[in-house]
């Protein structure tokens, strides 16, 4: 559920930055889309928002990646997480890290030709970014790919979702 509220806020975002830039004819109808893949035992939640950039990824996910985020993972499944960071930004998108034990963000910033990016962390404190053309994102957005636990293959199926 916090993952497809990030999604909206992207959209939400890029709506807001369109009217404010005067771009609204190329605006397209925010979407997003919840797909699982049963054969690659994953999920996945796109969304045409905003999009990030390297250093948005950098700042966003990477900082978060290296603070920590295992031990405090641990901490919340044994319900001794410090409350006071919930609700921050990124404590709702490591909450995959519960039902995932690999993230993969694919994304493209709205901003003008930017290339498209592809951040990888499996909840240890390290995490890549690279440059990815495997499936190209059209405009500018984020593909969220959770590759699931074996105990949480429950997700794929479309009830749960």
């Amino acid at each position: 559920c916090e993952l497809v509220s990030n999604a909206a806020d992207a959209c939400d975002k890029k709506r807001f930055l369109s009217i404010t830039d005067g771009d609204t004819a190329s605006l397209a109808k925010p979407e997003i889309k919840i797909k699982s893949d049963k054969d690659a035992m994953t999920v996945t939640i796109e969304d045409t928002g905003v999009g990030m950039t390297k250093s948005e990824l950098q700042n966003n996910l990477g900082r978060i990646a290296q603070s920590g985020t295992k031990k405090f993972m641990e901490a919340l499944g044994e319900g001794k997480a410090d409350v006071n960071l919930i609700g921050q930004f990124g404590v709702g998108f490591y909450s995959a890290y519960l039902v995932a034990d690999k993230v993969e963000v694919v994304t493209k910033s709205m901003q003008a030709d930017s290339p498209q990016y592809k951040w990888t962390s499996d909840a240890s404190s390290s995490y890549t970014i690279s440059e990815d053309n495997s499936d190209p994102i059209e405009g500018s957005g984020t593909r969220l790919i959770l590759h699931l636990k074996d105990d949480a293959l429950e997700y794929m199926e479309s009830a749960k979702l």
